[in-house]
This record gives structure tokens, sequence and C-alpha cells, in this order.
């Protein structure tokens, strides 16, 4: 049990040390990298103009960098505070302990383990493949922007977006397909697969996975819980994490390139770009899985000894 004054102290000691890493992180965090322009008349034109490499790059601005990375902060210190057993709470907050601390803990476990797999399929197609700059700049550029977006994918939510003008992005190729459309284009489990059938493993994966952390759910959980109180659970928090994942991961940009300091040249050479979660159907189906999951979660982890349970000792 801790008071409040001493969350805060704990809380101050932590922002000074993330605010002197971010500030230095910012300063550093500039880069420019070559894009294609293709065939036809954009190449022909970046050539005339002395320009067929073309690059772009990126800075921080840190003025905004730093309130939005104590923000980011605030955040993760109250995701440690849920997810952590054995983290400190006030005595009003000690009651919740048990239905949220292992639940919390789960969708953490899953959100990371995405970004692990996203991890080890870049290497994998980085070293078959070829192409390595580009894909370790999608890896670098916006990895759990894709991996999470592609969980939800694979519960079955459907994203709208558009990918639009002459450039290249760093992106998996598959989905710059789908999105590559005259208009509004649909992305989910349909679509991708059209262009590419391994889609589907998705749905397996997200299975897999959800059964796993639903298993380490249970056996975090008292052993008085009943299994339909775990698929509760469960689908409360997997709502919340796709919640998160959707109004997080959403984008929306403009790009554009400039010759001799004219900007987007009449709208030729600019693009857009960007992809919005359906957010209500994500919603349903998160909570459908997660009762599914979290019920058979715990049917698989009544066998076994549950966190904080102890064995009395046979007469």
């Amino acid at each position: 049990v801790a008071g409040l004054p001493e969350l805060a102290g704990w809380a101050g000691r932590i922002a000074v040390l993330w605010l002197l890493a971010l500030t230095a992180l910012a300063l550093s965090a500039r880069r420019t990298f070559a894009v294609s322009l293709g065939d036809g008349a954009l190449s022909d034109l970046g050539d005339l103009f002395g320009a067929s490499s073309p690059r772009v790059g990126f800075e921080t601005d840190v003025p905004v960098t730093l309130p939005f990375g104590l923000l980011w902060l605030a955040g993760v210190l109250v995701l440690a505070l849920l997810v952590s057993p054995r983290a400190p709470l006030p005595p009003r907050l000690l009651r919740f302990q048990e239905s949220v601390r292992p639940a919390a803990y789960a969708m953490v476990v899953l959100l990371l383990a995405y970004v692990v797999l996203g991890v080890v399929v870049a290497l994998v197609v980085a070293v078959s493949r070829g192409h390595a700059a580009q894909t370790l700049a999608v890896v670098l550029l916006g990895l759990p922007n894709l991996v999470w977006p592609v969980f939800t994918i694979g519960l079955g939510a459907t994203w709208d977006g558009r990918v639009e003008g002459p450039f290249g992005l760093p992106m998996p190729q598959v989905l710059d397909r789908v999105l590559r459309t005259p208009d509004l284009s649909t992305l989910n489990l349909r679509t991708l697969s059209e262009q590419d059938g391994r889609v589907w493993w998705l749905v397996a994966v997200d299975a897999v996975l959800l059964l796993a952390v639903a298993f380490l759910m249970a056996s975090r959980s008292p052993a008085r819980m009943r299994a339909w109180r775990h698929g509760l659970h469960l689908a409360v928090a997997l709502a919340l994490t796709v919640l998160a994942v959707c109004l997080l991961g959403r984008i929306d940009a403009h790009y554009g390139l400039s010759l001799f300091g004219i900007g987007d040249l009449g709208g030729g050479l600019s693009g857009e770009l960007f992809l919005r979660p359906r957010l209500w159907g994500a919603l349903g189906l998160a909570l459908l899985w997660g009762l599914v999951t979290g019920f058979l979660g715990a049917l698989l982890a009544s066998r076994t000894r549950h966190h904080g349970e102890l064995e009395h000792p046979k007469d």
C-alpha cells in the first residue's frame, strides 16, 4: 500500500530522467533518405531538373515532443501500476487488483508478442528477399502502427484507407496494393487475401496468442474465480486494447515533392495517406473473441497452480 504523495514522488523522479533522455533523442532524431520516382513522365521530369533521386527527410519538433512525451510517460506509468502484481496502490484501489491486474498484464504481453513477431518477420524478409534497407525503414518508422492494426484485422476488423500519389511508401507491398486505388479502399481479411492468401494465417496467430494470454491471465488470477468471469474480464480488456489500437493506429498524412522551392508543383507531385478503423465493428469482435478465449483459457488453467496459491500439506 502506498499513498498518493509517495506515488507522485516516484513518478516525478522517473519523469526527470525521461525528459533528459527524450531531449537527447529528439535533438538527434533527424534523417534523410531517397525515394523512387518510378517510371514515366515523373522520372523524366526528375532527370530534367537533376532530381532523379529525390530525398525526403524528417526532424523532431522538440517543443512539441516533450509535452507529448510526458503524456505518454503518464500512460506508461499508469499501465505499470495496472500490470505489476507487486506495485503499491492506494488503499481504495486494492479491491480492483485481482480483476484488473491479470487482464492488463495479459494485454501487455499480447501487444509485445505481436511486436516481436513483426520484428522476426521483418528480419526474415530482409534476409531472404533482399531490400534490407526498405524493410528496416518499415520497422523503424512504424512497426507498432503496422502490427497492431494487423492484429485487429486478424480478429476480423475492417479499416478504411487510401494511398494517393506517385511515390512509393515504406510499407509492405500487399498493403500498398490494396490501399492504392482510385476510391476509398477497404482493408480486411478478404481484400488482403485477394493479394496474398497467407493473410488467413492471421486468424490462427490471433487465436493462439489470445488463448495463450487467456491461460496466463487465469493462472495469475485467484483459483476461486469462475471461468465465465475470466471470459468477461478478457473481453473487457481486449475491447479496451482494440479501442486504444484503433485510436492510436489511425494515420492521416500529406506529403509532396518540392523542386527549387516550389512545393507540390500543382498537386501532381503530392499525395495523401490515411487509414481509419471501423470502430464499433472492431470493438464488437474484440468482445466476442475475449469472451470465448477467456473462457477456454480458464478451463485450460483450471488444473494448474494459480498465482499466489499455497499448497496445503496433507495430514
